[in-house]
């Protein structure tokens, strides 16, 4: 296949994903990380592109074993049995707190979160997984590590005893939380669904290890593309509408960095 753009980190193909991924020249990507049409909207006329496109979990499943994907509650548990169908087994989810709210309806809150799950297949162990870690506001601290030793039956319970074996100190960082603040596009956004590159940092940190390969088959606004190469990762879109296709290429040549840059 031809690329619709290329670059030495980036690589776009324009057609639907279903057609796209199977005649892909990479063998497999270390992670998807996309975006979804959630098929909630189509049906009020206003948004005919948000269709959920059939078995799409099935294609992706082909081509890697890991998968941050964006939606609603409603998305998933309409869609839960094409997703385990495929293989595929949610290990956790991220919301992104993405400020001012937006929603259609006057009966319900006013949605100003966005939901992504972690999907993986196989066994976790083969998963590669890396939680970020983040600067610590609290005193750093140190304490003694200890593992179990002997035990003693005591009734219905054993009695361990523990013993000493080092001493941990404090870093100064903490785990990333599960709830990640990043402003919206609102105002700024090339693709109605557009996503900032601060919620998709830490999703492509966590399960694409350096040097590996993101996919997303839903490109959008191309802006795992950017996140992707920030962090030093590269990336495979692939876009069904031309227009945007032609919007991410324009972004992303503008946008180039050397390999393994950081921004």
């Amino acid at each position: 296949m031809t690329p619709y753009y290329a670059d030495d980190t980036v690589t776009l193909y324009h057609g639907d994903m279903r057609a796209i991924l199977p005649n892909l020249d990479i063998a497999a990507a270390d992670c998807i990380v996309t975006d979804p049409p959630y098929g909630l909207m189509h049906t009020s006329g206003t948004c005919t592109w948000d269709t959920w496109p059939a078995d799409w979990p099935t294609t992706a499943a082909t081509i890697t074993r890991s998968m941050w994907c964006f939606g609603t509650m409603r998305t998933f548990l309409d869609r839960a049995a094409e997703l385990t169908a495929a293989g595929w087994r949610m290990s956790q989810d991220v919301i992104w707190s993405k400020g001012s709210g937006t929603g259609v309806q006057a009966d319900r809150f006013r949605r100003s979160h966005e939901i992504a799950t972690h999907w993986y297949r196989g066994q976790w162990r083969d998963i590669h997984h890396q939680t970020p870690r983040v600067p610590s506001t609290r005193p750093p601290v140190t304490r003694p590590v200890v593992h179990r030793a002997d035990s003693i039956r005591a009734g219905r319970n054993d009695i361990y005893t523990w013993k000493p074996t080092g001493t941990w100190t404090d870093d100064g960082t903490r785990y990333a939380l599960s709830v990640i603040t990043a402003p919206n596009m609102q105002g700024r956004s090339t693709h109605p669904t557009e996503k900032p590159t601060g919620v998709l940092t830490p999703l492509i940190e966590y399960a694409c290890p350096p040097g590996g390969t993101v996919l997303d088959p839903f490109a959008g606004s191309g802006s795992t593309a950017e996140a992707a190469r920030k962090v030093g990762r590269r990336a495979v879109l692939v876009e069904a509408d031309e227009a945007y296709c032609e919007r991410i290429a324009r972004r992303l040549a503008q946008d180039a960095l050397p390999f393994g840059a950081s921004a």
